[in-house]
């Protein structure tokens, strides 16, 4: 680009302001500093109505005044001195910068297969960080109007073991529940599960080790619950209710040393080519 053309785009970058009062409408001025159409475009998402819309960018063009009158009262009342922040904003870009690195190094060259076998020797070699801190439950419950005429053979499949009638169950919720949940195999806060269906539960461990199967009626539904299996708060954690967690953890250990590897493997390189050195 030759210097001429630089020195063109110079100065129209400088005389931007007075093109935009040209041909844009202003929106608000502070002092020296305008507020235009073209400021606020996009702002308002698609589909908002013409009530919310104006709300929204009023309050824009307020809360746009109010900033830039503070800004212009700190300019007046702080040395350039104060509002140099070239140190800053360099720390900022560099650890931008390394972030971005990083984060590009460990989408190209991490390892996210973890195997049920890491998985299992993770969890029993810390099983002593793995103590609930909540009552958890396998559960299957059916939600049926009280009028329903097949209460007798929900009752029969939902307390039955067998494959087939776990279908059989599936289907019959599906056609005649007004809700349901069947998974038996992942494990649920039993505080959540009271939060879904009316019981009442004083003592959480008493009722589970109590329970395993329980029907409710209030004056429009019929609710059939089965417990299948519970763990009691500060016992070890089941490994189905902490695989989620492991693997993350897991993950997050090979990041680490993923991006200690690189430090290190940049710094010996460095350290062999005299790339720096220290005074």
């Amino acid at each position: 680009m030759n210097r001429y053309l630089i020195f063109l785009l110079i100065v129209l970058t400088s005389c931007n302001t007075f093109f935009k009062n040209k041909t844009e409408q202003v929106l608000a001025r502070v002092n020296d500093d305008y507020l235009y159409e073209s400021d606020i475009r996009g702002i308002v998402a698609a589909g908002t109505t013409r009530e919310d819309s104006i709300t929204i960018v009023n309050n824009f063009i307020r809360n746009w005044v109010r900033h830039r009158l503070i800004i212009q009262q700190a300019e007046k009342n702080l040395t350039n001195e104060q509002m140099d922040f070239s140190k800053q904003l360099e720390t900022y870009q560099n650890s931008l910068i390394i972030y971005t690195y990083e984060h590009e190094l460990i989408r190209q060259k991490l390892d996210t297969l973890v195997t049920e076998e890491e998985i299992e020797q993770y969890y029993d070699a810390n099983q002593q960080n793995f103590l609930l801190k909540d009552n958890i439950v396998q559960v299957q419950y059916v939600k049926l109007p009280v009028t329903t005429s097949q209460v007798r053979q929900f009752k029969k499949l939902l307390n039955s073991d067998e494959p087939d009638d776990h279908y059989k169950l599936s289907d019959l919720c599906e056609k005649n529940a007004l809700d349901y949940y069947l998974d038996d195999q992942n494990w649920l806060l039993f505080r959540d599960f009271l939060g879904q269906i009316p019981l009442n539960s004083y003592n959480q461990e008493d009722f589970l080790k109590n329970h395993k199967y329980v029907e409710y009626q209030d004056s429009l539904f019929l609710y059939l619950i089965r417990f299948k299996d519970f763990k009691i708060m500060e016992s070890v954690s089941p490994l189905g209710f902490e695989r989620k967690r492991i693997i993350d953890i897991i993950l997050n250990k090979r990041k680490m040393e993923l991006l200690n590897r690189m430090e290190e493997d940049i710094y010996q390189s460095a350290l062999k080519n005299k790339s720096f050195e220290i005074f």
